[in-house]
């Protein structure tokens, strides 16, 4: 096992780390928000650019805003080792999520050239552009684009809630114009992520590290519910078309039977929307979203159809008809079961606590995931709070996380 850096030094350089960055799009009252392109965005790539080359590393960026800080490897026709993570937040986010993973592999990189040179392969540091979707509706812009799962025309009549065009924005801030290199790479060896785990399993569990095997796979739904508006005093309660009482039966539908699931399958309705939507007046029209997740395809794909049956059989019996819209269909993606025993190696000699677990949160590693082998490792959240100013893991677990991702680039690049 290689050399490590003491607790206390690392300790202190990754709390600062972690703040010099939120400085970046931080509001001061704990919250930070760095949409994609806008002004604290771009401070954020420049500090990291700069601190790229401050650490030695040489920095470039991509034609859509990927930075990528390389330390260059003694064998010249080796593939990338890639590490890092999301520089984007949501509106009022964490200072940890994405942004955690890029400061690790900052310090990492930096660990690994000050003591041992530079590695066989070389390893590059990545703060991806965009992961949230929080500014315009495409998610995975930067690990899309790298991967070629996403490319222009994808973001042709992309706007953000200003009517602003994801094209106009890149421009805006200096992408886009073909200066840079094209963001397809071909050269990557592998892909590993450091993030929070977003949730509380670690926590209750007490365990130090999630070791991802899957990535969980989302379907995503409009459903709406059509019936007939009348005066909410004169029409008789059995002669209603309630396009909300349906709505609201078919939500209990799914909710129930996502509870008696024993395989750990999640089905969410977040939003909802009700015409009129006024008080003395019966709904005529409500659409609702519905977001399942588990880690089988197949199980995703039973459980909807499963769902779907009654809400027919539901809806004929109020009278009411209803269109199911499906505009999300992401497979789960299993990560790298090399790199996960590699992982699991270096955490069984060192003695660290950790679980086998599924990611319920995308990721970009799953965007990686069927591009190149892939790891993705969770630190602890507390209280398995995220996308929140309360958004907090705690010193010793980040330290551990980075003690780990210098074990694990090691052992892959050296």
């Amino acid at each position: 096992m290689i050399e490590q850096p003491k607790m206390s030094a690392l300790s202190e350089q990754v709390e600062s780390m972690v703040e010099w960055l939120a400085s970046h799009g931080g509001d001061g009252q704990g919250g930070v928000t760095r949409l994609l392109y806008d002004p604290s965005w771009r401070s954020a790539q420049k500090a990291i650019e700069a601190k790229m080359n401050e650490l030695g590393l040489l920095p470039r960026y991509d034609d859509v805003g990927n930075l990528f800080g390389r330390l260059a490897g003694r064998d010249p026709q080796a593939d990338v080792v890639l590490t890092g993570s999301h520089v984007d937040t949501v509106t009022g986010g964490g200072k940890y999520d994405g942004a955690y993973g890029i400061v690790a592999g900052l310090i990492a990189v930096d660990y690994l050239k000050t003591h041992y040179g530079p590695p066989l392969k070389p390893i590059e540091v990545v703060s991806l552009c965009e992961e949230e979707g929080s500014r315009f509706p495409l998610t995975y812009w930067g690990s899309g684009s790298i991967t070629g799962a996403k490319n222009r025309e994808a973001a042709v009549g992309v706007e953000d809630s200003a009517g602003v065009s994801l094209e106009e924005a890149m421009c805006e801030a200096g992408f886009g114009f073909g200066l840079h290199p094209r963001p397809e790479r071909r050269d990557l060896e592998c892909f590993i992520e450091l993030h929070i785990e977003q949730g509380e399993v670690l926590e209750r569990e007490n365990k130090s590290i999630g070791l991802v095997s899957h990535i969980v796979g989302q379907r995503r739904y409009d459903i709406t519910v059509y019936g007939e508006s009348n005066h909410a005093g004169t029409t008789p309660m059995q002669w209603r078309r309630d396009a909300l009482l349906t709505a609201a039966e078919l939500i209990r539908v799914v909710i129930n039977r996502a509870k008696a699931d024993d395989e750990g399958l999640v089905a969410t309705v977040g939003r909802m929307d009700v015409k009129p939507n006024v008080g003395n007046v019966i709904p005529r029209e409500v659409t609702f979203s519905l977001d399942v997740r588990h880690g089988e395809a197949e199980r995703i794909h039973a459980f909807c159809e499963e769902c779907f049956r009654e809400f027919e059989k539901l809806a004929t019996e109020q009278g009411t008809n209803i269109e199911i819209h499906q505009w999300m269909d992401e497979p789960p993606v299993a990560m790298d079961r090399a790199l996960g025993k590699t992982a699991e190696e270096i955490m069984e000699k060192e003695g660290v606590s950790f679980k086998k677990m599924t990611s319920g949160a995308g990721h970009d590693s799953q965007v990686f995931g069927t591009f190149c082998p892939t790891a993705l490792l969770f630190v602890p959240s507390r209280g398995g709070i995220s996308h929140s100013p309360a958004e907090f893991t705690k010193t010793e677990d980040l330290e551990r996380g980075v003690r780990l991702l210098i074990d694990l680039l090691y052992k892959v690049a050296y």
